[in-house]
């Protein structure tokens, strides 16, 4: 067991627990002794054999509580003899620790509990600090942070802002916190149409050039211009196949799939609804069938620029010596699920390395990390 308040220790730590989604591979169990030993009150919050862990100290319900997310599930090693260290063995070489989840994030849930485990031991504060950390971010999501906060209302138990600890920063650390992110969603589509011979196309219905015609509306189709907080919404093409290998058949089916990205001037339903008209105006036009099949992984959020915003920038920039730029750029974050229960923020480290061979971290990072969540714990309760 490391020390608790030493992140370091602690990253090395959870890297050596092989929590490769979603095997929770010991890193919950360790920090759920590690913080019981500090006087949280913890509670497992598994479901469906998703591992989650709630965390608190101080009093159940009190109205100023700070809140830390994060996740200890980390993305498969791949070609492991790619690796020029242990992918599990949290091995520091000048400086720099190597090993998977080493930025995304076992450093940031290392750092964040190290800081409160520190804060509540020097300075018990009125109210409570809450971690609530989940074993599956990196995989479907539907019983992780979803979970913790379905368990928290059934409880009474209440974060009154949160911030979770993702990799944020660009280039330097300091550099972004991130206060929204853009909704995700994917499209599969099926164009159904008669296989026939390709020397005689008018005795087939051939469904490859209505996909083309329908792919090329979608991909060439402006969404937006953009908005006061969000990049135009963007929409990729990242499949097309009709598994023929003969050039002599014009196939029955031909499959695609597209990405959109998508600013707070859309929503999954309303892209839905334009995808869904975009294919049947195709299929009419080809007199094919076409099949539209949509997952929405999160809808665009934006925490407006304010008090939690400038906590956060404020704890940053007297720690790093950097002003950090607000942003709602990238992927998508357990953040999308935390704004239905409270205000939320990110930040964490430079995501340089994350889910890539040799993903590693500068050792002197993870204790600057501590430092900036801790002055926001200390900052907050002041």
């Amino acid at each position: 067991m490391p020390d608790p308040v030493d992140p370091v220790a602690l990253t090395a730590a959870l890297i050596r627990c092989p929590s490769v989604t979603p095997q929770e591979g010991g890193a919950l169990v360790l920090l759920e002794e590690l913080l019981s030993g500090a006087g949280f009150d913890c509670t497992r919050v598994d479901r469906n054999g998703t591992p989650n862990l709630f965390a608190r100290w101080g009093a159940k319900g009190a109205n100023r509580s700070l809140g830390f997310n994060g996740h200890t599930d980390v993305v498969p090693v791949g070609d492991a003899a790619a690796w020029t260290t242990d992918p599990f063995g949290a091995e520091i070489k000048g400086g720099v620790m190597y090993g998977r989840g080493a930025t995304d994030m076992k450093s940031g849930v290392a750092a964040f509990a190290a800081a409160a485990v520190d804060f509540v031991r020097d300075t018990p504060p009125d109210g409570a600090v809450i971690l609530t950390i989940t074993g599956d971010e990196e995989g479907p999501g539907t019983d992780g942070t979803l979970a913790l906060l379905d368990w928290m209302a059934d409880q009474g138990e209440r974060m009154a802002a949160c911030l979770v600890g993702e990799p944020t920063c660009v280039e330097t650390m300091g550099d972004m916190i991130k206060i929204g992110r853009r909704g995700s969603m994917s499209a599969w589509v099926t164009v159904t149409g008669k296989q026939g011979h390709s020397a005689y196309p008018h005795r087939a219905r051939n469904p490859v050039p209505a996909m083309a015609r329908l792919m090329d509306r979608l991909a060439t189709h402006r969404l937006d211009d953009g908005t006061d907080h969000f990049d135009p919404s963007t929409l990729a093409v990242v499949a097309i196949d009709t598994g023929n290998p003969a050039t002599n058949v014009i196939p029955a089916r031909c499959t695609g799939a597209v990405n959109i990205r998508f600013n707070d001037r859309h929503t999954g339903a309303s892209l839905s609804d334009w995808l869904r008209a975009e294919a049947a105006a195709v299929a009419e036009a080809f007199e094919v069938q076409v099949a539209v099949e949509i997952k929405v992984s999160g809808e665009a959020f934006l925490t407006p620029p304010g008090a939690l915003s400038a906590l956060v920038a404020g704890a940053v920039a007297a720690e790093t010596g950097i002003a950090p730029v607000l942003s709602t750029t990238g992927g998508t974050s357990d953040a999308r699920f935390v704004k239905d229960h409270c205000p939320v923020v990110e930040f964490g480290l430079v995501g340089r390395t994350m889910h890539q061979v040799d993903e590693c971290v500068p050792v002197d990072q993870i204790a600057r990390l501590k430092a900036v969540y801790g002055r926001i714990l200390r900052d907050y309760f002041a």
